[in-house]
């Protein structure tokens, strides 16, 4: 059991983390156009994400996937931006008949990017063969999504607020998280080793 709360509390600090705030800027994106009303699209959306930073770390665990640090590092910032350009255009929009299959899928896939960038550290880290990572991995995921959980709730409560007290509408309070986002990823993109070979 106390095994279980190291890996649990390691991937509940992997994102409540101040250095982390990259992973917490991308799940404010995928938040923000919801209300606590549509918890079954951005519960969806957010264990979509745990499951993709998840696979990207069992790939990494059995070898079978590698990418450049400075790749990835490049990367993230970059789906955070794309999630925050697609909330500007559609801030307002009724989202009551939208598909949710198209979010679901990127979301998936930008689970996967984000989690290349621990996948190094995170093999380090654990001891013994690839099988004898996998229930750690898997207990490193609940930590995740717990995590995520919490984070999605306070964005949650704070949009309510925000909308009730100080009577934004749901589209403005899009629109103002979403250009705040943007603001805090381009210097990311922008400063990037990628660009300074």
């Amino acid at each position: 059991m106390s095994e279980f709360w190291i890996y649990f509390n390691m991937g509940l600090k992997h994102v409540l983390n101040i250095s982390a705030y990259d992973h917490a800027l991308f799940l404010i994106g995928i938040t923000i156009p919801y209300t606590f009303n549509e918890w079954k699209k951005w519960l969806l959306l957010i264990s979509l994400f745990t499951v993709g930073h998840t696979i990207s770390l069992l790939l990494s665990v059995f070898g079978v996937i590698y990418f450049k640090e400075n790749l990835v590092e490049f990367l993230i910032p970059i789906t955070i931006l794309i999630v925050a350009i697609f909330n500007l255009f559609t801030a307002g929009k009724s989202s009551k008949n939208e598909s949710i299959t198209l979010i679901s899928i990127v979301t998936l896939i930008f689970g996967i990017i984000h989690g290349l960038a621990f996948a190094n550290d995170f093999k380090s880290i654990l001891p013994g063969n690839a099988t004898d990572k996998l229930l750690p991995l898997g207990e490193f995921a609940l930590g995740i999504e717990c995590s995520q959980l919490i984070i999605v709730i306070i964005v949650l409560l704070l949009s309510f607020l925000v909308q009730t007290v100080f009577r934004f509408s749901k589209r403005d309070w899009t629109l103002v998280m979403s250009a705040f986002i943007i603001g805090v990823v381009t210097p990311l993109i922008i400063q990037s080793p990628l660009w300074h070979r």
